[in-house]
């Protein structure tokens, strides 16, 4: 992949551009993911919050995480797209893959909470997984 990239919203109100490779990529399967998409599982990069520039008006939802910190998700006000994640005291950000203006580089590298994950939903059995989330060192995705 190239090491600049770009996404945004659905209708276009918030663009984004990346100047850094991502720290890591990853399926979230927990409850909050699973409720914030609508979906069975988040698919989301991390990369540096220096590396990120954002235009338009992000709007955020924090939540509780497993650590007791808070997770803001960040969301287009206009169409509803969700966007980031900005854990609490983090350098990092997470990006939904799904933004990405050009989504096939997305490579997952792990599965995590697959404790919460839907027995309906098909798990790349060729991942790593996680009942919960890694351990710094295996650290690959973010919510």
């Amino acid at each position: 992949m190239a090491t600049r990239f770009t996404g945004g919203c659905m209708c276009g109100a918030i663009r984004y551009e990346c100047s850094a490779e991502p720290i890591g990529m990853g399926i979230c399967h927990c409850r909050d993911c699973q409720r914030a998409t609508g979906s069975a599982f988040a698919a989301a990069l991390i990369v540096p919050r220096s590396a990120v520039i954002i235009t338009g008006e992000v709007k955020y939802y924090g939540v509780t995480g497993d650590s007791g910190n808070l997770v803001s998700r960040g969301f287009c006000p206009h169409c509803g797209s969700r966007l980031f994640g900005t854990p609490a005291n983090s350098d990092a950000i997470s990006i939904q893959a799904g933004s990405l203006d050009d989504p096939s580089w997305f490579k997952p590298q792990a599965e995590i909470y697959v404790a919460s994950a839907q027995p309906w939903d098909y798990m790349n059995p060729d991942l790593p997984k996680f009942a919960k989330f890694p351990p710094p060192n295996n650290a690959v995705a973010a919510n």
